[in-house]
């Protein structure tokens, strides 16, 4: 299960898959710029832009230790 809104916030840590990589599941890590998605949860997770500029759902936030 993707973690909720409440979990992500900017300045984050986070994995997410961007649209062309659903397929194929790869995640690509970076930190969250600002959250695209307005409600609580979602299927896929929450839609986050990176600092990159990338875009994509969050699949896990990344702890300290990883």
């Amino acid at each position: 299960m993707p973690p909720t809104r409440s979990q992500i916030r900017p300045g984050l840590t986070v994995d997410i898959v961007q649209k062309q990589d659903q397929p194929s599941g790869k995640l690509t890590r970076g930190v969250v710029a600002a959250l695209l998605t307005n409600s609580s949860t979602h299927p896929h997770g929450i839609k986050v832009r990176l600092t990159s500029g990338q875009v994509g759902r969050v699949q896990a936030v990344v702890t300290a230790g990883e």
